[in-house]
């Protein structure tokens, strides 16, 4: 089982919404794309981020920095605004390559997603519009890319 489809499982049996987004979404769209970490988005609330944090931990990875779920939710736009904290880091101890980003700064809402079929389940994936619209707010050259990429494929 991929890294992915593991983390994929995790989050489905935890009964998160959340969507893939970054590197993994835009080549799960079908344009050429490497990328080691993971990136997520999910609906933002306490609850939620407490069940992505136990199912990421579920799977034997750390967070890189000292935090909890509680943290990240009081503090969010403390992090965010004052130490440009976009995503909270989960790594696997064994594999360091093995990383997951979960977005603060982006809250997954009423954006859509579309289902993909993964080998071992299914991965909710930002639709190709939204993905297009939060790598453009991002500003930085390979989300420009990845917008150029997308939009050939639209």
């Amino acid at each position: 089982m991929t890294a992915l489809s593991r983390v994929c499982a995790a989050l489905n049996a935890a009964g998160v919404r959340y969507a893939v987004v970054g590197g993994y979404a835009v080549a799960l769209h079908g344009a050429v794309r490497g990328t080691l970490d993971i990136d997520i988005a999910i609906d933002w609330s306490r609850e939620t981020l407490a069940a992505t944090a136990r199912a990421l931990t579920g799977l034997g990875l750390v967070s890189r920095l000292p935090l909890s779920a509680d943290d990240v939710f009081l503090r969010r736009d403390e992090y965010v605004a004052d130490r440009n904290l976009v995503a909270w880091n989960f790594y696997n101890p064994d594999d360091p390559s093995e990383q997951v980003d979960v977005l603060i700064a982006y809250d997954l809402g009423n954006r859509r997603t579309n289902q993909v079929e993964l080998p071992d389940c299914a991965a909710p994936v930002l639709a190709i519009d939204d993905l297009i619209e939060m790598k453009r707010r991002s500003g930085r050259p390979q989300d420009a890319a990845d917008v150029a990429a997308l939009e050939k494929l639209r």
